[in-house]
């Protein structure tokens, strides 16, 4: 097989879902995780952490906030306490997680005054409980407006599929403000809401808050998905843009493919640097044999987001940030962590694949003018739903359409027209022999290959 993936995270060993506490402290990005300290299944649910200068090299710390008799520690955020609001220090770092027990879920606290590498579980937690079996995944960050200067969380009534939005002055009392929803895909629970401001085509002028809710099933491409809204936020209350469709093919989709889940973003850094991280995983067959040891489970690439007007209005675009690569021969041998540019011009009815060859199976990206797709029915047997065909409908000026594919040791992350539409999959082919590049009624541009290196 491919060996350990080179540019995306993964734990040494055992279990990781969920992205949590996503920080940037001290010139430090700060991952936090669900984790199972003890095994290579989903169960102890604790926090496993690791930091980074520069999102690409990685090294992990011990477990931040483990699992104990009286709660499991699932998913939630971390802010940096600048003005000492909670009481815990000046610049403390606050984590909000979920306290999951059998019964019920509530939001706790825990706090670091040594930049993330020990925690202190506040006395008093539970810091807010509605007495629910489903309320779960704050997302906290510091509002500043019109309304006023405190916290704001967002967090999920799971299954009723509302975000329901908190606001505090001291991260320890909280206050109902609002709340969002039903609304768009509702075919599996709710999880995961970020909410937070971009500006459109980077025009200060003109800011708009983007929420996202993660679903589970019911995703665009079948099982786990991310959907996102683009609206207005006056501190109180979230407003969508526009009426926000139902059916799956019109709703937003953070990503086309079946393996972007519960995805959020860093706390820390300023609004044009808004980066997020998501599970590279799905449900529908993430806790049956995946084929990777000692760990299971893995990262996407870091991503940056803005607002571009795409279709008459604002649109999510995502980039990635990866290390410099170093140009090789798109003829020969394809390096484990690889990026691939593509720019074609392709006629109606015309087509362009390339399809990523190893010898356990194979991979197909086919490009016509509309759209863009992943086959990887011959890239991964191991579970009855994960063999399967993605696909994102896309507008290309003029027939040509630009393509930035990021192929590693078990994954295949495809951005498309300047990353207006994502498509990510895990993909099982074993060693690589190279790309094989077909074409019908299209024109190849450019086709150029970089390797990414990475660490092993």
């Amino acid at each position: 097989m491919a060996g350990r993936p080179r540019i995306h995270f993964t734990p040494a060993r055992n279990w990781m879902n969920d992205p949590n506490g996503l920080v940037f402290h001290r010139g430090r990005y700060h991952l936090f995780f669900q984790h199972n300290p003890f095994g290579a299944d989903h169960a102890h649910m604790s926090w496993g952490h690791a930091s980074s200068p520069d999102l690409m090299e990685w090294t992990e710390h011990p477990v931040a906030i483990p699992c104990d008799e009286h709660e499991e520690i699932y998913s939630g955020s971390i802010v940096i306490d600048e003005e000492n609001t909670s009481g815990f220090g000046h610049s403390a770092l606050v984590a909000v997680y979920t306290s999951h027990t059998a019964e019920r879920e509530a939001q706790s606290l825990a706090y670091s005054v040594d930049d993330g590498m020990t925690w202190t579980k506040y006395a008093g937690n539970p810091v807010l409980d509605r007495g629910s079996q489903n309320f779960r995944d704050p997302k906290v960050f510091r509002y500043a407006g019109d309304a006023g200067d405190y916290w704001v969380m967002s967090a999920v009534e799971a299954t009723e599929h509302r975000v329901v939005l908190y606001r505090s002055d001291d991260l320890r009392t909280w206050t109902f403000l609002s709340s969002y929803g039903p609304a768009g895909a509702v075919g599996g629970v709710w999880e995961c809401p970020d909410l937070f401001p971009l500006l459109v085509d980077g025009d200060p002028e003109d800011v708009r808050w983007v929420l996202l809710i993660s679903l589970n099933p019911g995703g665009i491409a079948g099982g786990s998905g991310t959907q996102y809204v683009v609206g207005r936020f006056d501190g109180v209350t979230f407003t969508p843009d526009r009426p926000v469709p139902d059916d799956l093919a019109s709703v937003d989709w953070l990503d086309y493919g079946r393996d972007c889940y519960a995805g959020v973003t860093f706390s820390g850094l300023p609004v044009e640097e808004r980066t997020l991280i998501a599970w590279m995983g799905n449900w529908d067959y993430a806790r049956g044999e995946v084929p990777t040891s000692p760990w299971r489970g893995a990262m996407t690439v870091p991503r940056r987001l803005s607002l571009v007007t795409s279709g008459g209005r604002p649109r999510l675009r995502s980039l990635p940030v990866l290390p410099v690569g170093r140009a090789v021969d798109a003829d020969g041998a394809l390096p484990v962590a690889a990026r691939i540019d593509l720019r074609a011009r392709i006629d109606d009815g015309g087509s362009v694949v390339l399809t990523i060859a190893g010898d356990e199976g194979r991979a197909s990206i086919v490009c016509t003018p509309d759209a863009m797709s992943l086959d990887r029915t011959a890239a991964g047997t191991f579970a009855p739903l994960f063999p399967g065909v993605e696909s994102a409908r896309l507008s290309a000026p003029d027939d040509v359409m630009e393509l930035t594919i990021l192929v590693d040791a078990y994954s295949v992350e495809v951005f498309a027209q300047s990353g207006v539409a994502a498509l990510t999959d895990l993909v099982f082919v074993g060693d690589r022999r190279g790309i094989d590049v077909a074409i019908v009624d299209a024109v190849v541009e450019s086709l150029e290959v970089s390797d990414l290196g990475g660490v092993a």
